[in-house]
């Protein structure tokens, strides 16, 4: 970094210290950390709220307003990933694996300080990153293109075979189908509709929210409505001293951080990638790196919560590079900053990098402070936070439940939303059920779009040669090692062992390998509806519909002919670890699984009359009515707590989801039966 680059800085630093500069900072800062808390809202939407109020403003203003909001979101959303298991946005998903484990142990506060501390180094070394890379930006930049973006995506899907713990070739075959779901909807090529069942909703495919809410979030809501206790049970704890030990793991955790940072930011810089995969590739290269993580992540391990939150909070500082150096954002949020870029007069390019360079280094800065001040906040109340761990499940969960409910209909505003959310709940619960990893769906459908899109434009102009690029055949002997390291670790450790990798005895059909039918039928019936599209619609959805049949059936003759140990196995051992299972898996113990399933169906049952009361007397009415009858029906609260409740979880809904983010409810029943109704909200 030359003198001329200190003296932007310095200069930049100087002007975001002001008053009032630190004044819009801190605005959109604590704007960001209730945005993230809300789930399915997100950055994005907060953003684009706020990008009108910036036309008044200086640009370094401007942007620190809304870089303070964006670049915080991800802190504020791990407050319902530990807490409740719902993913604020996206980003939080994998935090969630043993953020949530750690909060059922009684371990939430040392969960959301660990988060905290982690969310801050990241987003501090994030920036300091690009800080420094400014001088490089360009030349790297132009060297990544359309095969180079395909094989990340690739090495991305490389990760299920960790993310899949003890069975690497069913998370590869649910990974294949997460792609194939991501295929719905019109083919980019040819215009195609491919699997929509000729519904209108899915033309454009489905939406994110809805799918990643309904496998991630209603799951764990179901479970603690089956368990009917607090989220913490009945483990007690010291909420101070477990702020202490999170903070304290973090930093005896340096390292990881440090990595896991700069993958963030390198991740983050991708175009095209973003915040959806970011903490999943973190949270894949922690099981691997970190001693003993094979057998302890997914069942609360500290370090499955560091690594995500070091990574997510580190990638806008990357995402800041192409859309400075390039004009191409590097996330949705960094669309809407190209567009205040504009809005001010500055244009992307080599200008940010030489007479505007001040600019660039104010971006930079107000990343670093929105960090500093978002996590510092978050620290101070995260013992309040954490004490939501011990209320019963009646206080917490119908307010969690409408508030997930209408986050998912911010993912196309459309009645599908609603059908698509209980729909996936329902999987993502069976799939936890009976042990079935949900992660690699996700990444599967994040990473699906990008895989078919990128391979199009890469055979289209290089054809096979696209292969041979360096960059590109080091990440694709990355993801094959990723693949079958799994495997080549249980033959040898089995060979050490004495054993066999494999001991196959008579055949054992359990219930949940039923799972295995529904799941090979499901793709078969895709792969042969698949047959009937041109040419270029069908090649991506045939080839990963194979990958995903053959690893379907070859993983079912393995689970149903493998010989079962009656015994427990030996702590490290091969068998032991292939019991691993990086997942949240149900906790029904000492519960009859009648009970276990009239419960959950009375769950689902409870949502099914949300999307109902919506539809016949709107949504405001609906949210006051479900609190009130859950809180009586299941918990027999007593009205003076049952009224207040109602009302405010109904009046923050309206102030939220009605007039800060304006969403246009469908119409109702009651409104169409008396038009004069509908001039009240929602109706």
């Amino acid at each position: 970094m030359d003198v001329g680059m200190l003296d932007a800085a310095g200069q930049a630093l100087t002007v975001m210290l002001q008053f009032d500069r630190l004044m819009y900072l801190s605005a959109g800062v604590i704007l960001g950390l209730i945005i993230g808390i809300l789930p399915g809202v997100g950055g994005v939407a907060g953003m684009v709220l706020l990008l009108p109020l910036t036309y008044g403003m200086d640009e370094y203003s401007a942007f620190a307003f809304l870089l303070g909001l964006g670049a915080v979101t991800s802190t504020g959303d791990t407050i319902p990933a530990v807490l409740f298991g719902v993913p604020g946005t996206s980003a939080a998903q994998a935090t969630v694996l043993d953020g949530h484990q750690m909060a059922r142990k009684g371990q939430a506060g040392r969960a959301l300080s660990a988060a905290y501390v982690a969310s801050l180094l990241g987003g501090v070394f994030g920036a300091l990153l690009l800080g420094l890379s400014i001088p490089v930006l360009r030349p790297i930049m132009l060297y990544v293109g359309s095969p180079e973006l395909l094989a990340f995506a690739i090495l991305g899907i490389s990760m299920v075979s960790v993310l899949a713990g003890s069975s690497p070739l069913r998370g590869v075959a649910v990974a294949g189908l997460g792609i194939m779901l991501a295929m719905i909807g019109g083919d980019p090529q040819t215009g195609t509709l491919r699997w929509t069942l000729d519904s209108l909703y899915l033309y454009d495919g489905l939406p994110l929210l809805p799918v990643a809410l309904g496998i991630f979030a209603l799951p764990e809501l179901c479970d603690l409505a089956i368990q009917r206790t607090a989220i913490a049970g009945g483990a007690g704890y010291d909420v101070r001293a477990g702020m202490k030990q999170g903070a304290m793991d973090t930093l005896r955790n340096w390292w990881l951080v440090l990595r896991c940072s700069t993958l963030g930011a390198a991740i983050g810089a991708i175009p095209g990638l973003g915040s959806a995969v970011v903490d999943w590739f973190a949270y894949g290269h922690a099981v691997r790196t970190c001693k003993g993580a094979a057998e302890t992540f997914g069942t609360g391990d500290v370090r499955g919560v560091i690594a995500p939150e070091s990574a997510n909070n580190a990638k806008e500082g990357g995402a800041l590079v192409p859309t400075i150096a390039f004009g191409v954002p590097g996330s949705a949020s960094m669309a809407i900053l190209l567009g205040a870029l504009m809005i001010h007069g500055l244009q992307p390019g080599p200008g940010m990098l030489t007479k505007n360079l001040d600019v660039t280094y104010s971006m930079v800065w107000s990343i670093a402070l929105a960090n500093i001040l978002g996590a510092g906040l978050c620290f101070l109340f995260s013992g309040q936070f954490a004490r939501l761990a011990t209320l019963r499940f009646t206080l917490v969960l119908p307010a969690i439940m409408s508030v997930v409910y209408l986050g998912a209909f911010q993912g196309s505003r459309d009645w599908g939303d609603l059908y698509a959310l209980l729909f996936f709940g329902v999987v993502g619960w069976t799939m936890k059920r009976v042990r079935w990893p949900r992660p690699p769906l996700i990444l599967g459908f994040v990473l699906g779009e990008i895989i078919e899109r990128y391979m199009f434009i890469s055979s289209a102009r290089y054809g096979w040669e696209w292969m041979l690029r360096p960059l590109v055949l080091l990440l694709l002997i990355m993801a094959v090692l990723g693949l079958f390291r799994p495997l080549i670790g249980e033959f040898l450790a089995n060979r050490r062992e004495g054993l066999s990798i494999r001991t196959f005895g008579r055949p054992v059909v359990r219930l949940a390998d039923l799972f295995y039918v529904v799941a090979i039928s499901l793709v078969a019936i895709m792969l042969v509806q698949a047959t009937g599209w041109e040419a270029e619609a069908s090649v991506a959805p045939l080839t990963i519909g194979w990958i995903a049949l053959i690893c379907l059936s070859v993983s079912m003759v393995n689970q149903v002919f493998r010989e079962r140990s009656t015994g427990k196995p030996p702590p490290g051992s091969a068998a032991a670890r292939r019991k691993v299972h990086m997942d949240l898996t149900a906790d029904h113990e000492g519960l009859p699984s009648g009970l276990v399933i009239r419960r959950a169906v009375a769950f689902f049952g409870w949502l099914a009359g949300f999307m109902a009361g919506m539809a016949a007397i709107g949504m405001l009415p609906t949210v006051f009515l479900f609190v009130l009858a859950y809180m009586r029906v299941e918990g027999r609260e007593r009205w003076s707590l049952v009224l207040p409740m109602a009302s405010g979880v109904m009046l923050f809904v309206y102030v939220v989801f009605d007039r800060f983010l304006s969403i246009p409810w469908p119409a109702t029943v009651l409104g169409r039966i008396f038009p004069a109704l509908t001039v009240l909200p929602s109706i």
